[in-house]
């Protein structure tokens, strides 16, 4: 008998799709985990937790199966008994038509530890993100969730109908191949032909779709939509709650697909918002940021400052103060060494990433442009530091110098681009299958076009968060539908809802 000590097995149920809505245990579990065995619907985002983990792929589609029930349940059984940490991932929750309960009966017959972690079932979640309540004080007192997927011998096949259609209201998991003989079933066995139902699809997720019709007319109605699995099918009066509720799937964005151009480590804020928005965001960076080739005339300048050399220091975007104050404490210096200095910021993020580093802005302009801020500069003596990127217009030099400074421009980040655009992205984008491309600067703009090689399909809207990011995109061939204002991340948002939604993107354009 092996002295390796046994390991364990978390069943663990990963949500409906969106990976947001994991147990705040499950998500620990599974970030110490030695394996993750994980099926078809599990999110990407939710496997990047366990990065150090091995991932095994034993997902099941309709009449494609990577793995048996057998195979799962023999590979559960080898890595626990070589005393590794394993965490099954299952969609939804791993006790409802998800087999737990069989591979809990394995792995118990096996004396092989288990903990199960309930998760978010899309037979709940799926009608809520719908705006369709199971049950309600006036619409419904009872509930039943049945699987339509009928296999031989399961229990789908032992479904009793007629009970069935007396509960109030009625979900259906895995069934919309198999939508209208579950219908005619229903009808049969005394549901009125006219109860309202709807099917959602990927609830919870960017792509969720929701149809509605009576359950006579159901089928007909996800067919014509084109919906497909997974979908989960609900019939009962609480569909009707939609009308006042919505959904996520009537949010501004849904069912829109907007491209992210920002570098990886800017992209999140965007990302973000349009997320919540509703959007299905696809982020493909156009652009790296990097070092200076050199650090050496930042370290000569910040010696300078030390030494109160200048009047003012200009920043033009939060990379140029991350940058910066990276050589900074790399000098043993920190905000102290500003004393005496003032300090001009293009944007409230240029101005917040200077604020968590200690420093409030001494001005910024009320249009966040370079222009802006050379327009509202005070005329004076003595010296200017412009920390900015290696590729810029010469013209907020040549307008503070206009005012009599004497201005010093250092490199504190480099602009490349990113490379080629995934082939999967690039593809989608001239088949005009993105509806919105984003974009946060010239450089972005103009790195993406190269990497492009081509013009965006028709019908997809351009969307820039301010003029001089417009006027570079217009050099590179593209129409720009709306320009952010103001030209933040909130904004530029907003702006993709104008693009998106209303034909008042004309009058937004610069």
């Amino acid at each position: 008998m092996s002295d390796r000590p046994i390991g364990s097995v978390a069943l663990i149920g990963a949500g409906p799709g969106d990976p947001g809505l994991i147990t705040v245990r499950g998500h620990a579990l599974l970030r110490g985990a030695d394996v993750v065995v994980y099926d078809r619907l599990v999110p990407a985002e939710l496997l990047a937790v366990a990065p150090r983990a091995e991932h095994i792929d034993v997902g099941k589609a309709p009449r494609a199966h990577t793995k048996t029930q057998d195979e799962i349940n023999e590979i559960l059984v080898r890595e626990a008994r070589a005393g590794k940490t394993v965490v099954r991932l299952k969609g939804g929750d791993p006790f409802l038509f998800g087999r737990g309960g069989e591979e809990a009966e394995v792995l118990a017959r096996a004396g092989i530890p288990v903990e199960v972690v309930p998760g978010v079932t899309s037979s709940i979640a799926g009608p809520a993100v719908a705006g369709i309540p199971v049950t309600h004080r006036d619409l419904a007192a009872s509930l039943a969730i049945a699987t339509a997927h009928e296999a031989e011998g399961g229990a789908g096949a032992r479904i009793d109908w007629d009970a069935l259609a007396r509960m109030d209201t009625v979900v259906l998991m895995m069934g919309v191949s198999r939508l209208g003989s579950v219908a005619t079933r229903l009808i049969a066995a005394g549901k009125a032909p006219g109860t309202p139902a709807a099917v959602v699809q990927d609830a919870t997720l960017p792509t969720q779709r929701t149809v509605t019709a009576p359950l006579s007319r159901i089928a007909a109605a996800a067919r014509k939509a084109g919906i497909r699995a997974p979908a989960v099918t609900i019939v009962g009066h609480v569909v009707r709650m939609r009308e006042q509720l919505g959904g996520w799937d009537t949010r501004p964005l849904s069912g829109r697909r907007v491209l992210v151009s920002r570098t990886r480590e800017q992209a999140s804020e965007l990302s973000m918002i349009l997320r919540e928005l509703g959007a299905e965001v696809v982020e493909a960076p156009a652009i790296r940021v990097e070092p200076p080739r050199s650090w050496s005339r930042i370290d000569r300048a910040i010696q300078r400052l030390r030494g109160q050399a200048y009047a003012w220091v200009v920043f033009t975007s939060a990379n140029g103060v991350r940058f910066f104050f990276s050589r900074l404490a790399s000098a043993g210096l920190d905000a102290r060494a500003f004393v005496n200095t003032k300090i001009a910021a293009v944007g409230m993020g240029t101005a917040e990433a200077l604020r968590v580093r200690g420093l409030a802005a001494d001005l910024i302009p009320t249009v966040f442009t370079t222009e802006a801020i050379g327009e509202v500069f005070p005329s004076g003596e003595g010296r200017v530091l412009l920390a900015r990127a290696d590729q810029v217009e010469p013209g907020l030099d040549d307008a503070l110098a206009a005012k009599g400074w004497r201005v010093e421009r250092v490199v504190a980040y480099r602009l490349r681009g990113a490379g080629a655009i995934p082939a999967a992205v690039r593809k989608a984008v001239l088949a005009g299958k993105v509806d919105v491309l984003t974009f946060a600067s010239g450089g972005t703009v103009r790195a993406f076009a190269a990497a492009l090689k081509g013009k965006p399909g028709r019908g997809t809207k351009v969307v820039c968060i301010g003029p001089v990011t417009a006027k570079a995109a217009r050099a590179a061939g593209l129409r720009v539908h709306a320009v952010a204002d103001p030209h933040t991340i909130p904004a530029l948002a907003a702006a993709v809802c104008d693009a998106v939604l209303s034909g008042s993107h004309q009058s937004r354009q610069r």
